[in-house]
């Protein structure tokens, strides 16, 4: 047994270099497995952040553009790039007619930890981001109102909005701003310019060349509580314009023609409905008169609430989508 045990010590004493050989032999797949694990990583990492930078600065240049002038694209870009990763680096941005949108580049490289010992340094980090915009095509509104072509027109001319001129849109009989009249005149009698509520929520959602059925009566439409208006003032929200209309009563519908940015700045509609005095609707107005106060204009807008299309009616706003 002592010969057997002493046997077993002089092999193992024997192998111990073999151990340190095969030890050194696998420290450079070991550390090569170590880049795939941290080096990798970090790239997905830095390519997260370079991938919110491109996202942030596509946006950016994409809003000046969709209002009319798109700057310097490149200096914009690369402020929004460098805000989200300081060392990344912005291509100059392309633009696209087909469909209408914007594309921003942005690079940065990334240093290795362990990836040297492989002979490799570093990796370039590309992410790229597209937004397209077009004029809004579908969306839901929040607040249940159309507006005439004719009113839209009365400020704008029928353009791109271009001031914030205080404009009164009257929702009750005679003579409005530019010689409108309002619904219950001569255009839908029974109704004020509110329409049909979706589900009793205070907001429509409506479509292009779809025809909205109207919510008769001086009051605001099922679902709208007086804070539900309150919260608007001093908002700008997208409205539907109406070029055509129709019928009477709960028949009567509104064509929507194209959707514009309107800045609400005060209404007078019945009960609490209102915001300061009677004279909000014009200095000869009364506590009978049914009124918008607020302007049109120009208003990009974010939310997933809206789709577009190019061939959208262009009235002054847009609505932006992250498409890559």
């Amino acid at each position: 047994m002592q010969r057997m045990i002493d046997r077993l010590r002089r092999r193992a004493a024997g192998e111990r270099g073999a151990a340190a050989v095969m030890l050194a032999l696998l420290l450079v797949p070991l550390l090569g497995f170590a880049a795939i694990a941290v080096d990798i990583g970090s790239l997905y990492a830095e390519k997260a952040r370079l991938q919110v930078a491109a996202d942030a600065a596509a946006i950016a240049v994409a809003q000046d553009c969709s209002r009319g002038n798109c700057g310097d694209m490149r200096a914009t870009a690369q402020a929004l790039i460098t805000a989200n990763d300081g060392e990344g680096t912005a291509a100059h941005p392309e633009l696209s007619s087909a469909p209408v949108s914007v594309s921003v580049t942005g690079s940065t490289p990334k240093q290795h930890w362990f990836a040297p010992v492989i002979g490799l340094n570093s990796s370039a980090v590309v992410a790229t981001a597209t937004v397209g915009w077009g004029g809004p095509s579908k969306g839901t509104a929040l607040l249940p109102l159309a507006f005439s072509w004719c009113s839209f027109k009365a400020q704008t001319g029928g353009g791109i909005p271009s001031t914030t001129t205080l404009q009164i849109i009257n929702l009750t009989k005679g003579d409005t701003v530019g010689g409108c009249t309002g619904p219950s005149g001569n255009l839908v009698p029974g109704g004020f310019g509110f329409l049909k509520t979706d589900a009793g929520r205070c907001e429509v959602t409506s479509a292009l060349n779809q025809n909205m059925p109207s919510s008769t009566g001086e009051s605001p439409p099922s679902g709208c509580d007086a804070p539900d208006f309150a919260a608007m003032v001093g908002q700008t929200v997208l409205l539907p314009i109406f070029d055509t209309y129709g019928s009477t009563g709960t028949n009567a519908w509104y064509h929507v023609y194209g959707y514009a940015a309107f800045h609400l700045t005060g209404y007078q509609f019945v009960g609490s409905f209102k915001t300061g005095g009677n004279k909000i609707c014009g200095p000869s107005s009364n506590g009978n008169d049914r009124c918008v106060t607020g302007y049109y204009t120009r208003f990009v807008e974010l939310s997933d609430a809206w789709n577009y299309s190019p061939d959208a009616p262009q009235l002054g706003s847009s609505v932006l989508r992250l498409i890559r």
